[in-house]
This record gives structure tokens, C-alpha cells and sequence, in this order.
């Protein structure tokens, strides 16, 4: 589906007119949607309003009446917001952004009448092409023995991580991830949430600003793996913390949090992926969860 014709509308500063809104989304599918599904295409993330930060005063008038905003996943730019007379083109040249027409008919068919879409998975491509960017090939599946692990083609909010953004998990993860830190409170335990979902593109960016920071790409991958063999791509892994604690390191075993998700964190279908001495080649993570979707 291409995008309808730019025209008949006055323009955003800086961006273009508004496109008609889609006439196969009503109103009232666009707010059914809204809070809770990050619905995923391979260039582009479409958002539920009121969950991205504003970056200037010009994005943040559009934001604050956005019922869906487009997002670049290779470098977070927004892209578009639609807005209840249109959709609002954030950046020059709309019609010619990579991937723009899937994300549109993802939007137009953006939730069924039955209800949330079924979990499925967006295609494992262009993911030699990443690898090739960071000097490595097909070997690295072999040498690691992690297999490539797809996106969902939906994710649901499940809360605020402890920076205060959205965090996106399968139907069945956040779920999981509730009713385990409500146990976890019961017993006097604050657990928050590191990182959830991420996707093929932000994992490439996090290798690249490793290496601009001098890193070699075998020292980031004893900490990170590839881009397209992360757990975290899935949407059922997390990384888990607790206040006062600083993130990702291996202190957070000495914490009172771990030694409860030791004993608990089974019963809720979470295991620890990456224990000592794991055939990954990924150092010891002890804040680094992964629901299987079987509790134990």
C-alpha cells in the first residue's frame, strides 16, 4: 500500500501535510490499540500513543495528540503520528522512507475485531548483512551455538523499565513478568526491569557504539550476542535488577533479589540463560532471564 496523495492539508513545520487516516482503521480500532500492542514490521515500529518521549517542542505538540506513532528502528527517528485528521508526517519525504508501505498496511489492518493478533514472527532477513558488517559470517551460529531468533511481529507493554521506558514483552512473557514481581513484593523483594525486547537494528547500534568507544568485537561479544541471535530479539527475555543495584553486573548476585529469583523464578517459567561457564562464550549473567513459557 503506497501512501495517499500528499495533499489538501496544511503542512507540520519541517515535515509535509497530513495524509487522510486510513479508512480500513476506525476511530475506535486505532484506541483499542493504542495502550498496549507495539505492532512490528522489519524497518519501521508502530507505537501506542503517550509511551515515546518528545525530542523537541515541534514533536512533543504532535506526540501529546498522537494515537499511534511510526519509528525508524535503526536510529528511533519518529516518522510519522497519526493524529485524529490524519496521519503526520514527521520527516521530509515520507512516501520514500524504507519499509513505509508495510508499516502503513500494518496500521490499516493494526487489530482485529476478535481481538489482539496472533503471536507471530517477522522473516529472518538481511541478518548476513549485519554480520558482514561487523567483520563476521555464517560460522558465528556454529562457533556459538546460539540459534537466530526472530521478532514478534507483536509485543505487549508490559510496564516501565527503570528508566522509565515502555517495555515490550510476548503475550506470555508480561504476563509471566507481573505475576513475578508481585510474588517477589510479597516477600519483601523489589525487582525492576533492566532491557526487554530489542530489536536486530538496535542490537547492531549497540556493537557500533561499542566499537566508536574502541571496543573490539570479540570483547563485545562476550557481553552481547550478534545481531539476530539475541534472546532479547524474542520478546521473552529480561534483564533484571533491583534498586540501589547498578545494572547488568555481576555484583547483582550477591543481592537479595537473586537469591529469591534463584529459588522462585522457575515456578514462574523464567530460568537463567547464561550461568558460568556456559558453551556460549557469554560471560556470567546473572541478571539475564528468559521465560520458556513452562513453569517449573
Amino acid at each position: 500500500m503506497a501512501p495517499r496523495a500528499l495533499g489538501g492539508r496544511a503542512p507540520a513545520r519541517g515535515t509535509g501535510p497530513a495524509i487522510d487516516r486510513p479508512a480500513a482503521m476506525p476511530q475506535a480500532t486505532a484506541m483499542r490499540t493504542a495502550p498496549r500492542l507495539l505492532l512490528n514490521t522489519p524497518d519501521i515500529e508502530l507505537w501506542p500513543g503517550g509511551l515515546l518521549r518528545a525530542r523537541s517542542n515541534h514533536d512533543a505538540r504532535l506526540l501529546s495528540r498522537a494515537r499511534t506513532v511510526l519509528r525508524r528502528k535503526r536510529d528511533g527517528r519518529y516518522l510519522a503520528a497519526l493524529l485524529p485528521e490524519g496521519l503526520m508526517p514527521m520527516v521530509e519525504r515520507l512516501a520514500r522512507e524504507p519499509g513505509i508501505d508495510a508499516a502503513l498496511q500494518r496500521l490499516e489492518t493494526a487489530l482485529p475485531r476478535c481481538g489482539p493478533p496472533a503471536e507471530t514472527q517477522l522473516p529472518l532477513d538481511r541478518l548476513d548483512e549485519r554480520l558482514q558488517r561487523l567483520g563476521l559470517d555464517h560460522h558465528y551460529a556454529a562457533d556459538s551455538g546460539l540459534p537466530r531468533v526472530a521478532e514478534p511481529a507483536c509485543l505487549h507493554f508490559a510496564g516501565l523499565d527503570r528508566y522509565r521506558r515502555a517495555l515490550w514483552l510476548t503475550r506470555g512473557a508480561a504476563r509471566a513478568w507481573h505475576n513475578l514481581r508481585a510474588a517477589a513484593a510479597a516477600d519483601g523483594i523489589a525487582l525492576d526491569a533492566i532491557s526487554g525486547y530489542r530489536s536486530h537494528d538496535y542490537q547492531l547500534g549497540i556493537f557500533e557504539r561499542k566499537l566508536a568507544r574502541g571496543q573490539r568485537v570479540a570483547e563485545i561479544l562476550s557481553v552481547n550476542a550478534a545481531p539476530g541471535y539475541s534472546e532479547h530479539h524474542g520478546g521473552n527475555a529480561l534483564d533484571i535488577g533491583t534498586p540501589g543495584e547498578p545494572p547488568a553486573e555481576e555484583s547483582f548476585e550477591r543481592t537479595a533479589a537473586f537469591a529469591w529469583l534463584q529459588a522462585h523464578a522457575g515456578g514462574f517459567g523464567f530460568h537463567m540463560s547464561y550461568p558460568r561457564g556456559n558453551p556460549h562464550g557469554i560471560v556470567y549473567e546473572p541478571w539475564h532471564w528468559r521465560f520458556g513459557g513452562t513453569p517449573a
